[in-house]
C-alpha cells in the first residue's frame, strides 16, 4: 500500500507543504508539525515543496506484467435474472462475434455463473457464442455479487481469456470491479465503443469522460484479461442462428465460505411496472415540465402509450423523481423505439443515455435547445400544455 510519511524531527512547521497541496490534505497539528489528512491523493506536490526534505512517499511496488501470449479468446458474462438472460448479453455476443471474426480471435465464450448451462446454451450459441461455460451456485448465492465473483475468478484464471465483456447493468457494474481486483487487471467502465487495434492487437475501449464533453479511449497493455463494461443498447444483437453449433462445459467449484455479504431479500418492481431499460416507449420529464405538479401528466401520457416514465437528473436531484427513472450518463442507458422528451433541454450527459432511440420526439419552448439537434421530430411549445393536448387526443 502507498504511504506518505512526515519526519517530525525535520519538519519545522513552515507551512510550504500546506500551500503546495491542491487538495487541502495537510494541516499543522498542536505541535506545529505537518500532518497528512485522509483526503490525500498522493500527488507528491508536498514532497517537492518541503524545503527540509521532511516528507517522503513509499509507493506500491510495480505489479509484474503477465505473459500476454498465454491469453486468448473473448468472454461475455451472461447475466441472467428470473430465468431469463439480460438483453445486453445478446448485444455483447454480437459485438464479440464481430471482433473475433475481424481479428481472427479463436473463440467467443459465454460465461454463466449460478445457472445450469443447458438452460441457456441454445440461445447463447445461436446468438454468437462458440462455447458456453457455466459455474453452478447454490440457490442462496444466486444474485449475490460477492459469491458470483468468488466463483468466477478462479475459473477465469484457469482459462486465461484475453478479453472479458460485461453488461453495465446494476449487477454488472458491481461485479466487474470486484473481478478486476481479484484478477489484478484493469477495467474500463461504461464503454460505448470497442475496437481492436490492428497493429498492437489491444482492445481499444471508448467511454465518455469529463461529464460527457469528450470521449476517452483506454487500453490495458500490460495485464490480462482486458476488461470492459458496456452500456446496454449500445450495440445491436446479431440475428439468431438456430443452426450454430457450440461446446457446452460445466466447471464445479468448492463450496464458497466466509462471504461477507448475504442476500436477504429481493424486492421486485410492482406488478405491471415497466423497467425503462426494457421499454419500447419512454416518456421523459425534464425541468421544462414545471416541477412535481405536472409529473402526473407525464405518467398519464406514458400509460396511454403503453410506455414507461423517464426522468432527467435535475428532477432526481430535486427529489421529484426516483433515481431508477434517471436516464443519462449517471443513470440508465435506453434504446426504445419511441423516446418522447417533454421539457428536456438535452444536456450532453442526458443525450449519452438515450441517443440510440429509434425515433426521438422533443417538446421544448426553446427552439435552440440541444435536444432538437438529435430529435427526429420537434415541437417548439410549452411542454405541459402540449402533453395535455396529446393526452386529450389519445383519449
Amino acid at each position: 500500500m502507498t504511504e506518505i510519511r512526515i519526519d517530525r524531527n525535520l519538519c519545522n512547521g513552515c507551512g510550504q507543504c500546506i500551500e503546495a497541496c491542491p487538495f487541502g490534505a495537510i494541516r499543522l497539528d498542536s505541535e506545529d508539525r505537518a500532518e497528512i489528512l485522509d483526503n490525500c491523493t498522493f500527488c507528491c506536490s508536498c514532497v517537492d515543496a518541503c524545503p527540509q526534505n521532511a516528507i517522503e512517499i513509499e509507493a506500491d511496488p510495480v505489479v509484474k506484467t503477465v505473459n500476454l501470449e498465454d491469453y486468448s479468446g473473448i468472454w461475455v458474462f451472461a447475466e441472467h435474472k428470473d430465468g431469463q438472460l439480460r438483453q445486453v448479453v445478446y448485444e455483447l455476443l454480437g459485438e464479440a462475434r464481430k471482433l473475433a471474426e475481424d481479428h481472427h480471435i479463436p473463440r467467443v465464450t459465454a460465461f454463466l455463473v449460478g445457472s445450469d448451462a443447458k438452460t441457456f446454451a441454445p440461445l447463447l450459441i445461436g446468438y454468437g457464442a462458440d462455447r458456453v461455460l457455466s459455474v453452478p451456485l447454490i440457490a442462496e448465492h444466486d444474485g449475490n455479487e460477492e459469491a458470483v465473483c468468488a466463483a468466477a475468478a478462479p475459473i477465469i484464471s484457469k482459462y486465461h481469456p484475453e478479453i472479458i465483456l460485461i453488461g453495465a447493468t446494476a449487477f454488472g457494474r458491481s461485479c466487474a470491479p470486484r473481478l478486476a481486483s481479484r484478477l489484478k487487471t484493469g477495467l474500463t467502465a461504461d464503454c460505448t465503443a470497442l475496437a481492436i487495434d490492428k497493429e498492437s492487437g489491444l482492445l481499444r475501449q471508448t467511454r465518455p469522460a469529463f461529464g460527457g464533453n469528450l470521449m476517452a479511449t483506454i487500453i490495458c497493455p500490460n495485464h490480462r484479461p482486458q476488461m470492459a463494461t458496456v452500456r446496454p443498447h449500445v450495440f445491436k444483437p446479431a440475428a439468431f442462428d438456430g443452426k450454430r453449433q457450440g461446446e457446452v462445459l460445466t466447471e464445479e467449484i468448492s463450496p464458497l465460505q466466509h462471504l461477507a455479504v448475504r442476500l436477504l431479500k429481493t424486492i421486485k418492481n410492482p406488478e405491471g411496472a415497466i423497467n425503462i431499460s426494457d421499454a419500447e416507449i419512454i416518456v421523459t420529464a425534464g425541468k421544462g415540465m414545471g416541477g412535481a405538479k405536472n409529473i402526473p401528466l407525464v405518467e398519464e401520457l406514458a400509460a396511454l402509450l403503453g410506455g414507461a416514465v423517464g426522468s432527467t437528473r435535475p428532477l432526481v436531484d430535486a427529489g421529484i423523481m426516483p433515481y431508477n427513472k434517471q436516464i443519462g450518463q449517471t443513470g440508465k442507458t435506453v434504446g426504445p423505439k419511441i423516446y418522447l422528451a417533454c421539457g428536456v433541454s438535452g444536456a450532453i450527459q442526458h443525450l449519452a443515455g438515450m441517443s440510440s432511440a429509434e425515433t426521438i420526439i422533443a417538446i421544448n419552448n426553446d427552439p435552440d435547445a440541444p435536444i432538437f439537434s438529435i430529435a427526429h421530430y420537434g415541437i417548439v411549445a410549452d411542454a405541459p400544455d402540449t402533453v395535455r393536448e396529446l393526452i386529450a387526443l389519445l383519449k
